[in-house]
């Protein structure tokens, strides 16, 4: 089995340690020790912060990770750029009563640093005064308390950065809360009934009884698209015989493996038209469904994967080709519409077939087939070449800055672990194997199951804990409030967040390296302003190293229920990632959708600085979709229908005419850039609403749009222009559901 690196410097011979020498004076008045000595002292076995979750200013390169410093291999190190000033901190978990600290430098070591502890990773206290390293071993007996414990360095004693083999924390004991019982956490959770576990000894007549079960529960049902049924089939390293599991509503198949190449199906994880109440003959409704951290060899050689929106496919290697239409999708039949593909290997073909748009990322391909509108490759091994409109692929090179989603496994002695891959930049190719990243125990996530109240999952944050939802639905009275840097929020199984009384469901702090993955919103019956923030308006605060990132999270402004949200998502947070969103305001559900019923303005609003959109779908919100303000923007991939259900004319009318724009950039706005859109029309309550453009856009050179297209569905309704009052009308006139393209705006 291979295994993720969470550095790949090999080791070094180790240097000969020098004597550290302070000015007695000042040590006694601190109470701090310095030594040199042959190995590491402590004040416990084993130091607090080993494997604890690290990180740093800078990095020399992706080979010296801040996670190398607490791994206890002292043949693995952290190493910064060549700059002053620095720091390397380490989060405990908890709060700690701190007594000792040992540094273990290499060549590049400080001249001058100070050691200090937070209880937020925001607010810094000095335990050490400024204080002289030197190459070895440097062992600081203190005095202090605290979660998060930094060093750090104001001088270098080289051309070099500043890098150290280990750095230590040892502590008297934790400083718990008396208020706050601590919750519970544990290696081996209970994932909950949702979640069925499997492993190689496992018959395959089990486990295929096991997913038809429930897909067959689903099938042609008129309440499984809005249904509470929740399903993930995990698999444990290894071969699994012949299974051919179809992939229904709310269904999640993954592997535990560290590597997709650790867990091998034989047969199909597999999506079809056919089987969707009220849409037999299409997957233009295959949603919320998904699969992930597996390797498939597909019966017949071709594994089918017909999805629309919100149904991703990560970190996969198809050992054969990929099929994204339908079983039927000649003869004008079996659209899909809508997609996303990262960090895969696909060994064969990529066949597109009749899904309409389609974004593909980091990954690598044997080859590409096809296209209907909107193809789109960033950072793609094999990905054809740029050619939009004919044929309409979209390609870049690299994709400018990625951070894969953090995923769960279990390590060699059974025990489950989430592991989180570093930030990329100008990325390219699968991540796998040999990522980059750290590895967190799951003994530091809560396990938040349906039931459990927003206070109670504020308790576990307040803990230090990260937050790891189970699948089913969650009803939350008060808004669920991340502050700490690097926290961890992920999901399995399209948990869903629903909140009460108007509240906002989930806030995230202006703080580095928040990660927010798997999670589904449905606003609820009250209006909430926003279903989920991202720092704080007008803050603006340099996270470029460690940016803060969500990916597979999906909002519903109606649902099963008739939800009402004026900002489903609101970015203020400057360096956001945006890797994957769905925010639907629906046009169906299991409770009555319409124009006064399900009401919400804009999908996503981007206020931060150099946001970073890759695979960004938003549709049907009744004005601008997504309104963006902050500067430097950039998107790779956005699909959008306008919304169908307007009743008339005079009820949308916007700022410049008729209508709203899908995307809406900033008059004041001086850099954006877009590459791959498409704005689609179906104007089905009153066919002759207009809207003046798709795209509206401040006329700078600064602001650039690529590859961006508009549709009228069946010919049922008019969008003018495409950008601005450029690009012509749809319909187009040279026939039905034509596009009208614009290869480059300006």
């Amino acid at each position: 089995m291979t295994s993720p690196t969470l550095t790949s410097r090999a080791p070094q011979k180790r240097r000969r340690r020098g004597r550290i020498v302070l000015s007695g004076v000042l040590a006694a008045a601190l109470g701090i020790t310095v030594a040199s000595v042959a190995t590491n002292a402590s004040a416990a076995d084993t130091p607090v912060s080993q494997g604890k979750t690290a990180t740093a200013s800078s990095l020399e390169s992706a080979a010296f990770p801040a996670s190398a410093a607490v791994d206890g291999n002292t043949g693995t190190r952290w190493s910064s750029t060549f700059a002053d000033p620095q720091w390397l901190q380490v989060d405990l978990g908890s709060t700690q009563s701190i007594n000792q600290v040992v540094l273990n430098w290499e060549a590049a070591y400080a001249s001058a640093f100070t050691i200090q502890t937070s209880p937020n990773g925001t607010t810094w206290t000095n335990i050490t005064p400024v204080t002289t390293g030197k190459v070895g071993v440097q062992t600081l007996n203190v005095t202090g308390s605290g979660r998060y414990v930094r060093m750090s360095g104001t001088t270098r004693a080289t051309p070099y950065g500043y890098s150290l083999w280990e750095f230590q924390v040892f502590a008297a004991g934790t400083d718990p809360s008396p208020s706050t019982p601590a919750l519970p956490t544990s290696d081996t959770p209970d994932l909950g009934p949702n979640v069925r576990v499997f492993d190689p000894s496992t018959p395959a007549s089990t486990i295929q009884t096991a997913v038809d079960q429930a897909f067959n529960a689903q099938l042609r049902s008129p309440t499984a698209q809005f249904g509470t049924q929740r399903h993930v089939f995990l698999f444990k390293p290894g071969t699994y015989g012949r299974i051919w599991a179809n992939v229904g509503f709310y269904t999640t198949v993954a592997g535990l493996g560290l590597n997709p190449d650790d867990v091998t199906i034989n047969g199909a994880v597999n999506v079809d038209s056919g089987w969707n109440f009220g849409d037999e003959k299409n997957a233009t409704q295959n949603f919320w469904r998904s699969m992930e951290n597996l390797s498939i060899v597909p019966e017949g050689g071709t594994n089918r994967w017909a999805v629309s929106q919100a149904a991703p496919m990560r970190r996969v290697h198809i050992r054969g080709n990929l099929t994204l239409a339908p079983s039927n999708q000649d003869n004008g039949q079996g659209y899909s519409s809508g997609g996303y593909l990262a960090d895969a290997v696909v060994d064969g073909t990529v066949s597109s077939g009749s899904q309409q748009q389609w974004y593909t990322r980091d990954s690598r391909i044997g080859r590409w087939e096809g296209g209907v509108w909107n193809m789109v490759f960033s950072g793609v091994q094999g990905a054809p070449a740029n050619a939009f409109p004919n044929p309409p692929h979209t390609t870049l090179a690299t994709t400018p800055v990625t951070r894969e989603k953090p995923y769960l496994y279990v390590d060699s002695a059974g025990r489950y672990r989430v592991f989180v891959p570093a930030l990329r930049r100008n990325s390219a190719g699968a991540n796998w194997p040999n990522t980059a990243g750290t590895s967190i125990p799951m003994r530091e996530f809560y396990v938040a199951k349906p039931g459990d109240s927003a206070a109670r999952i504020n308790s576990a944050l307040a803990q230090g804990l990260n937050l790891f939802f189970t699948p089913g639905t969650y009803s939350l009275n008060e808004t669920i409030k991340v502050t700490r840097a690097n926290t961890v929020v992920t999901g399995i199984g399209f948990p869903t967040l629903i909140p009460n009384n108007g509240v906002e469901a989930l806030n995230i702090a202006d703080v580095d390296g928040v990660k927010v993955s798997g999670l589904t919103f449905d606003a609820g019956t009250t209006n909430s302003p926003t279903l989920m923030s991202v720092g704080r308006s007008g803050v603006h605060t340099d996270h470029a190293a460690n940016p803060i990132s969500l990916q597979d999270v999906f909002f519903r402004v109606g649902s099963s229920v008739q939800g009402k949200a004026t900002t489903t998502l609101a970015v203020h947070s400057d360096d956001t990632l945006i890797d994957h969103i769905w925010a639907w305001r629906a046009d169906h559900g299991g409770a009555a959708t319409g124009w006064t019923v399900n009401t919400g303005d804009t999908g996503l609003l981007v206020n931060g600085d150099d946001v970073l959109a890759t695979g960004l779908f938003v549709e049907h919100y009744q004005k601008y979709e997504v309104n963006w303000n902050g500067n430097r923007g950039r998107t790779i991939f956005f699909q959008n229908e306008m919304p169908y259900d307007v009743p008339n004319q005079a009820a949308w009318i916007g700022p410049r005419g008729n209508g709203y724009a899908a995307y809406k950039v900033a008059d004041a706005v001086t850099d954006h850039e877009l590459w791959g859109g498409g704005s689609y029309a179906f104007f089905n309550a009153n066919p002759s609403v207009r809207s003046d453009r798709a795209f509206e856009v401040p006329d700078r050179a600064g602001v650039r749009l690529h590859s961006v297209l508009t549709v009228s569905l069946g010919d049922v309704g008019t969008i003018a222009n495409v950008v601005n009052n450029t690009g012509g009308s749809v319909p187009n006139p040279a026939g039905n559901t034509t596009p009208r393209n614009v290869v480059a705006y300006p």
